[in-house]
């Protein structure tokens, strides 16, 4: 069986007949699973080898499914950034590869989900004939009765999700819109499911970004025109492009070449970077623009603003919820970031900076003329907040919670640069993690900070207790145990927290204290324990500073905890370089929030203070 297709439409169909789907971009797989789960692309190549997590997870939930089978299914293959957009980019990569070593490393840094759309073939019946919306129901409780999700969610574990159906078009484009998700598909209630077929009942719709660049070489040979964009003052090809063009565009654009230009070869010519073109695309891949088309020329754009830094802006457009104010404004001068620099930043980096801050009593420290000025801690919510940021009233104070993207850009335009937030959330009034904050005197001592890190890691493993680091986008460092939610009281925590603080304080006198009055600490690393309190706060993962670099609260791994760790590496910049090339080191947070080898951990402490 192989995918039926789509076809491309510039509008969204309305009506009744018609239910709507976000577009994912990845690789259109048939799924087909009687004893052993096969993972087919749209041209019959077998894909379990490259994506072992799908296959393992299959047989994981193997005993569950096996009463339905033999099933098929129609779906996607992503990596999903969110909840409306897939790196299609991760996913090609992943296709490409051979080596087995190189397979495992990719399937845990850069995980895929399968989103399925359509059920073809249920315990051993052809649904294909049958209309849309049956196939669909029959999916949802398939997925029901198998404890599969029926919605995507970019975060869980699950790697075998159903996909969101909507019935809304505009509330549906409007989140891929805000979400730079790929498009929108459009299916027929009553359509039937026809192999290979491309078909008028399923129409895709793209979110079109549209991207300046400049025109360099034409290519007689195929009729592909080049584009590049300035960066770091050179010259970078992000584009050969043919389509879009009128019969008239076509000509001129030839003449121009062919007149004003310089002759390479029989079939290419150079022209002198003198002409802006704007292009609609998908998305670059690294390398390239994808599915490039043109789409109009921009005779009155000087050619200096044809920029990498501009083509991210193009490719990553803001919200149009958000309204900025002052985007030129400097906001870390010594750093050459401005405001429209750090909207990007908290944009690109808001699914994995979000789940730390969701239903979480937020204080913010203002920057209201960037870094270095004046500052002040925010925690009331002010009279003008707009109607989609949620708020919170507890003790007189309307707090904030920043639970979605809109929030967390509208507090950006605020010119809030640091996110603390409480250990739990305002779902319980018990903690949701312990974190243990280790301070040196100053950056100069950092290494302090690596030494302390290192030895409470042999402690957790020895307890059998996962535990997560970060930097503290500062002059430390701070360490986290998940906890699952409601399971232990600070009371309990803090027994374990000052014991291990106490501990090595014992082993390493000289060098660590637990003293929290700065002038008697001797130039020591100062262990935090008392901050793990109801009510008190630490900066957000993924955070900015208020510091002059705007250096960012950084997780890491813990092979890159070790003496050559440097605090100063980790800027806006070189984190979202960490992200596209390494993934996110607290990926799996919650899955791996403790409770057993916690509470066996505590008796035994419990136990040892009855002594």
């Amino acid at each position: 069986m192989l995918p039926m297709l789509l076809t491309a439409s510039t509008e969204v169909p309305i009506g009744n007949e018609w239910l709507y789907e976000t577009k994912y971009d990845g690789f259109r797989c048939i799924l087909e699973w009687d004893k052993e789960p096969l993972l087919k692309s749209r041209n019959g190549k077998l894909l379990n080898n490259m994506f072992p997590e799908i296959i393992s997870f299959c047989h994981e939930i193997y005993g569950k499914i096996k009463p339905f089978l033999p099933l098929t299914m129609d779906g996607e293959l992503v990596h999903l950034v969110n909840n409306f957009q897939s790196d299609f980019s991760k996913v090609q990569l992943r296709g490409r590869m051979k080596n087995i070593d190189t397979i495992k490393n990719n399937a845990e840094l850069f995980t895929c989900h399968y989103v399925v759309f359509d059920l073809l073939i249920y315990k051993g019946k052809d649904l294909t004939k049958l209309p849309l919306t049956k196939r669909k129901q029959q999916m949802s409780r398939l997925f029901n009765k198998v404890k599969l999700p029926v919605s995507i969610n970019y975060q869980d574990t699950n790697r075998l999700q159903a996909i969101n159906v909507y019935e809304d078009s505009p509330l549906l484009w409007d989140r891929i819109v805000t979400n730079n998700g790929e498009g929108l598909i459009a299916k027929q209630t009553k359509s039937t499911w026809n192999s290979a077929e491309r078909t008028n009942k399923w129409l895709k719709i793209k979110n079109w970004r549209y991207i300046s660049i400049i025109l360099t070489k034409y290519d007689k040979s195929n009729g592909f025109f080049h584009g590049v964009v300035y960066q770091n003052g050179l010259l970078v090809e992000v584009v050969t492009f043919r389509h879009g063009l009128s019969e008239v565009e076509l000509a001129t654009l030839i003449t121009l070449f062919q007149t004003k230009g310089t002759q390479l070869s029989n079939n290419i010519w150079e022209l002198e970077p003198s002409i802006c073109v704007e292009i609609a695309c998908i998305e670059f891949d690294g390398k390239k623009l994808r599915e490039p088309r043109f789409h109009l020329f921009k005779l009155n754009t000087d050619i200096q603003d044809c920029s990498w830094e501009q083509m991210q802006k193009q490719l990553y457009p803001l919200p149009p919820t958000t309204k900025i104010t002052h985007p030129d404004k400097p906001i870390w001068p010594k750093s050459g970031i401005q405001k429209d620099d750090y909207l990007m930043y908290l944009q690109r980096i808001a699914p994995y900076m979000l789940p730390f801050l969701k239903d979480r009593l937020l204080t913010v420290i203002r920057f209201p003329h960037g870094v270095p000025g004046e500052s002040f801690y925010q925690k009331n919510s002010p009279d003008y907040v707009p109607d989609f940021v949620a708020t919170k009233k507890m003790d007189d104070i309307n707090y904030i919670m920043c639970n979605d993207l809109e929030t967390l850009l509208w507090l950006g335009n605020q010119l809030a640069l640091e996110f603390h937030i409480p250990f739990q959330t305002v779902h319980t009034n018990n903690p949701t993690e312990i974190v243990f904050d280790l301070d040196p005197p100053s950056v100069k001592e950092f290494s302090l900070a690596v030494e302390a890190a290192q030895q409470m890691k042999v402690i957790f493993d020895q307890f059998r207790l996962h535990s997560f680091v970060k930097t503290s986008g500062g002059k430390g460092i701070q360490l986290y145990i998940p906890l699952e939610e409601d399971s232990f009281t600070y009371e309990e925590t803090g027994i374990f927290t000052k014991f291990i603080c106490d501990f090595l304080v014992e082993q390493q006198p000289k060098w660590f204290t637990t003293e929290r009055l700065k002038k008697n600490r001797d130039n020591k690393l100062y262990l935090d324990y008392v901050q793990h309190k109801e009510g008190k706060t630490i900066v957000a993962p993924f955070s900015p500073r208020g510091n002059e670099l705007g250096l960012i609260a950084t997780p890491l791994r813990w092979e890159e905890v070790k003496d050559s760790l440097k605090p100063d590496t980790f800027t806006i910049p070189s984190v979202l370089d960490r992200i596209t090339k390494q993934g996110d080191p607290f990926k799996y947070f919650r899955v791996n929030s403790e409770k057993d080898n916690f509470a066996m951990v505590l008796k035994q402490l419990k136990d040892l203070i009855k002594k």
